[in-house]
């Protein structure tokens, strides 16, 4: 069994939706399920219709929503011959569905109503392609995976219920090829749910946990996972091979690849996790494993729109326990995660991401035991297994504000 994931990009046109189905026909005579995100922007214009609903603009949202009704049938139809009308048919399903909730007056929180009208898009995206699949003498089943992957109430991001899940999930996927949606699940009620930020990559790696995969594959248009990025570095080069630990490392600092809730299920069972271009399938892409890895090119992070918050304590009192863990108690509180922290006797200096309202309730906190000074407008560069030469090429000419440096990583601050 291996596990396929196919992202929005993959499918956000006629012609990338049949690259889709010629990697998939190399696969056909295997056990393979396949994990389909929404199609192109669906995501960010159901977005707004659920935006628009809440508003209490219901006629305006159904007007969007339309718009997301045609593109769908208008792509089945240019897919399709023999299984247009069985496919239009269960597309109709799902419109009513979510036209049935555009009817109603919101009297839930917003999130609840998100996720029940953003879940539509990937379901309508794997209806398509599962039916492409069988019009090109595909034989596969398709699955909602609200049936199968039972989930909390945290709407937006639902923890999945590990017991419950497996055991259907284990129950209902057979031999042959299953085609089912990423990102979404249902509560024990039936409700539907999203799972956050990569959703999509975190469904493969709990499908392949579940089912013990040999492999998962994460299909992208890029070749695979690079040292930079290539649109900010044209020298940026491909990793070949990574490992579960410094994949995790390079989401943390801010590097666009795997979420690092996607890995923990494939590191505790050793799963190996490929990152391929639909774009070229010949290429070699990234494999990520458990296996240890040298010698390692520099991998560049740099994060824009950042803020340096300078807490200096009042009294000129050594910075102790107290005043830090009353600080990480105010990082709970507000929601915000430091992307570097560095403490002296009297002062501390905070790295954050600039969400203004969350910067300025921090501040506001804050004040009750530090004097408190803010810079904007900068960038946090990050390298992990630097050279000196690295450093410096990307530092010249920058104002340093704030820099730490270990064997391993570099990171530094400067005017953006």
């Amino acid at each position: 069994m291996n596990i396929f994931k196919f992202g929005g990009a993959s499918v956000n046109s006629i012609e990338r939706i049949q690259n889709l189905v010629s990697i998939v026909q190399k696969y056909s005579h295997t056990s393979l399920v396949i994990i389909v995100s929404a199609m192109g922007k669906t995501t960010n214009a159901l977005e707004k219709v659920a935006e628009t609903f809440y508003n209490g603009n219901k006629n305006e949202a159904l007007q969007l929503f339309e718009i997301i009704k045609n593109q769908h049938l208008s792509t089945a139809k240019y897919l399709l011959v023999f299984r247009y009308n069985e496919c239009h048919a269960q597309l109709q399903d799902f419109f009513t569905e979510i036209e049935w909730l555009l009817h109603d007056q919101p009297v839930r929180d917003y999130d609840y109503y998100y996720d029940q009208i953003v879940c539509v898009g990937e379901l309508l995206s794997t209806c398509i392609i599962s039916h492409y699949l069988k019009e090109e003498k595909i034989t596969n089943t398709w699955l909602d995976v609200r049936d199968v992957l039972r989930t909390d109430n945290n709407f937006r991001d639902a923890g999945i219920n590990w017991t419950d899940s497996s055991a259907k999930i284990k129950a209902t996927i057979n031999a042959g090829i299953t085609v089912t949606q990423g990102f979404i699940g249902a509560t024990a009620d039936n409700e539907s749910t999203t799972l956050g930020r990569e959703g999509s990559d975190y469904t493969a790696a709990v499908f392949a946990n579940m089912l013990d995969a040999e492999s998962v594959t994460i299909w992208k248009d890029v070749e695979g996972v690079m040292n930079a990025d290539p649109k900010t570095f044209k020298d940026a080069v491909l990793v070949s091979e990574l490992n579960f630990t410094e994949v995790i490392e390079m989401a943390y600092y801010g590097a666009q690849v795997i979420h690092p809730k996607t890995i923990k299920p494939l590191q505790n069972k050793g799963i190996p996790l490929l990152v391929k271009c639909f774009l070229n399938p010949s290429l070699p892409g990234t494999i990520i494993h458990k296996k240890n890895i040298y010698q390692l090119p520099p991998i560049i992070v740099i994060k824009d729109h950042q803020v340096l918050m300078h807490l200096k304590t009042q009294d000129f009192s050594f910075v102790g326990e107290a005043p830090m863990s009353s600080l990480y108690e105010l990082f709970a509180k507000i929601k915000i995660k430091p992307n570097l922290i560095q403490s002296g006797a009297v002062s501390i200096q905070i790295c954050l991401d600039d969400h203004p309202t969350k910067i300025n309730d921090l501040a506001n906190e804050a004040s009750a035991t530090f004097d408190v000074q803010i810079e904007k407008q900068l960038s946090l560069l990050t390298i992990r297994h630097y050279t000196l030469e690295k450093i410096a090429s990307l530092t010249s000419n920058k104002k340093i504000l704030l820099q730490q440096q270990t064997p391993e990583t570099m990171q530094c601050i400067y005017p953006s």
